[in-house]
């Protein structure tokens, strides 16, 4: 199996991963895939996660998207993007038995795996999948796991630095060489670069010049600050010393006036179309 995840380093003008983003990449590998299921996801998800937040102050909703996302790159089916789409949704007041009721048992087992399955050493086995093949039970839970882990790794910044610690290196120890296992190969390699990037960054500097573009994101419209303040930290964490972030980080506040602006007036536009 390979991954090939999107250039979310890249300029993304548009926002936050979107459910159509998730749909693209789903019928990128399944062109003749249903989609209806995933639709009834997302508004489930939307439902249950409504006000929620994670400690960037982003919509958990946001989470799920991309870790959907990443799991369609993984030519993932539908159902188990449908998984990936509701992974958090038991820390929410969701009934018991609702998600069964809904999308089924197996989804809802899927579900139900993802926070409790014990991640040991070994991967299972994932070969080429062909064309509307179903992967193992086994092999869903390592992908939509591994995509839980590397987003929050993207977001790492947000954290305390002891938990940003002990993340990183649980990162670099078990969870990238997985992905690595499993051929996941893009996968394996940004978790090693994240954490490793973590674990070099002087906590105090790095905490710092986080908070900073978290501030500066606020300058830029509602709906398009989630994805480049989840750019300024990933790219912010890519780099070794307080040089390097302090410079990068008056590059953004030297640019962020005008990068507002234009967002702005974008914004302006699609309003009136």
């Amino acid at each position: 199996m390979k991954c090939r995840l999107r250039p979310w380093r890249a300029s993304r003008a548009s926002g936050s991963t979107s459910f159509d983003d998730v749909l693209a990449s789903v019928r990128a590998h399944h062109p003749a895939a249903d989609t209806a299921l995933l639709e009834c996801a997302y508004v489930e998800a939307a439902l249950w996660h409504q006000g929620h937040t994670r400690h960037s102050g982003h919509p958990v909703l946001t989470h799920c998207l991309t870790v959907a996302e990443i799991v369609a790159d993984c030519g993932m089916p539908p159902s188990v993007v449908c998984a990936a789409l509701l992974h958090d949704i038991e820390d929410t007041s969701c009934p018991p038995g609702r998600i069964a009721d809904l999308f089924g048992s197996g989804i809802a087992e899927l579900v139900a795996a993802i926070p409790a399955a014990p991640f040991g050493t070994t991967a299972p086995a994932m070969g080429p999948q062909a064309s509307g093949a179903v992967p193992s039970f086994e092999t869903s839970v390592l992908v939509i796991r591994l995509a839980d882990r590397l987003h929050n790794m993207r977001t790492i910044a947000f954290l305390s630095q002891a938990t940003r610690y002990r993340k990183a290196r649980e990162t670099v120890e078990v969870f990238a060489p997985l992905a690595r296992a499993a051929g996941l190969t893009e996968v394996s390699r940004e978790l090693h670069a994240l954490a490793s990037a973590t674990l070099q960054s002087p906590p105090a500097a790095y905490a710092v010049t986080g908070r900073t573009l978290a501030v500066l994101a606020l300058l830029l419209p509602s709906n398009r600050r989630a994805r480049w303040q989840e750019e300024w930290t990933a790219e912010l964490a890519a780099l070794r010393t307080r040089r390097d972030r302090t410079r990068y980080t008056v590059r953004v506040l030297l640019h962020t006036p005008a990068l507002s602006m234009t967002l702005r007036r974008a914004v302006g536009q699609e309003q009136q179309w």
